[in-house]
């Protein structure tokens, strides 16, 4: 890692358009690989609307990969299901000692990327934070920013840490793991609770508790339950939990190690954000497709292959697909 090192934001929606302008804030050579919001961050950059301070950004605007070229740090900040375009976004932007971070939620991430490059240039960062995007440009940054940075399947390396003192010179907690693959699925013991059951809860609660291979949604909440709607509600607050405590047994099984108090303690952090919706929650109310297969299937898949039984989850997969397939064919008029 140079000293002035050149980065490439790809995806940067909500949490990339976030930590790539708190870089650009600190003088860091930034780049924007853009779509849709293009002419405006070319024009205005990035703005950013938090309690820690608002603040506006420049980052340099781009269409195309190779506008930008080779970089030393690219941040993967894509919804996962574009991770199919991996292959024709970030091969102009990796060279030989290029990192690459993927920023993204769920499992399988680094797999996929490892399909193209070689492992020791892949590293997963995990953002626990919370964050939306409330106009082209804007963000909404409402708690947290904490990263936690592991290289995949090695211990940490030198490159390891001076990535993180990158991040933490401007301005961002970043921590060190030495077990990348523990840290996913504590992730996603806050993740599959209340960014699947954010999206579910349009089908009603019977449909996520009674074991069928199929369901009719009748008479559901009118709207997304919110995370703070989630807890306000004993019922739901004992599904939250319950998705919790599998998720920690399936993670356990597969030799990652985390204790059960880590459910409560998630849920006591989340209380603070209120009316919060998560990542899933926005995809599904704007009409995008979800992230079910990293933050929900694979999980799913690697706890059946473990031998576990995780009926909650199981029963969870089966209402989001069912309510995603429902929305892309009344989309598709079919």
């Amino acid at each position: 890692m140079t000293n002035s090192p050149k980065i490439t934001v790809v995806g940067p929606g909500a949490v990339g358009s976030y930590y790539g302008a708190l870089l650009s804030r600190d003088g860091q050579d930034v780049h924007f690989l853009l779509r849709s919001d293009y002419e405006i961050v070319r024009r205005n950059g990035v703005s950013v609307r938090s309690p820690k301070g608002d603040f506006n950004a420049r980052p340099r605007a781009a269409k195309s990969p190779t506008e930008i070229g080779v970089s030393d740090l690219v941040l993967i900040a894509l919804k996962t299901t574009a991770n199919d375009q991996f292959a024709n976004l970030l091969p102009p932007l990796v060279g030989k000692h290029t990192a690459i971070v993927t920023m993204q939620n769920g499992l399988g991430n680094e797999e996929a990327l490892a399909k193209l490059f070689p492992v020791e240039q892949i590293l997963g960062g995990l953002c626990f934070v919370g964050l939306n995007r409330i106009a082209p440009g804007v963000i909404q940054h409402l708690g947290e920013g904490t990263i936690l940075l592991g290289e995949f399947q090695r211990w940490p390396e030198p490159r390891t840490h001076d990535i993180a003192s990158l991040f933490r010179h401007a301005g961002i907690v970043c921590k060190v793991t030495d077990q990348l693959a523990r840290a996913r699925w504590e992730k996603l013991v806050w993740n599959i609770p209340f960014n699947g059951l954010g999206v579910a809860s349009v089908a009603g609660y019977e449909a996520l508790t009674v074991s069928s291979s199929g369901f009719e949604v009748s008479n559901p909440p009118s709207r997304c339950l919110t995370s703070g709607e989630l807890l306000d509600h004993s019922h739901w607050e004992a599904l939250v939990r319950e998705l919790m405590l599998e998720t920690i047994a399936a993670a356990n099984a597969l030799g990652h190690s985390l204790e059960i108090a880590v459910a409560e303690r998630l849920i006591e952090r989340t209380r603070p954000l209120g009316a919060y919706k998560a990542s899933t929650q926005l995809d599904f109310e704007a009409g995008r497709p979800l992230e079910l297969q990293s933050m929900f299937l694979e999980p799913l898949r690697q706890a059946q292959s473990a031998g576990m039984t995780t009926p909650r989850l199981a029963n969870l997969c089966r209402v989001l697909q069912h309510l995603d397939g429902t929305r892309v064919t009344a989309q598709d008029g079919r």
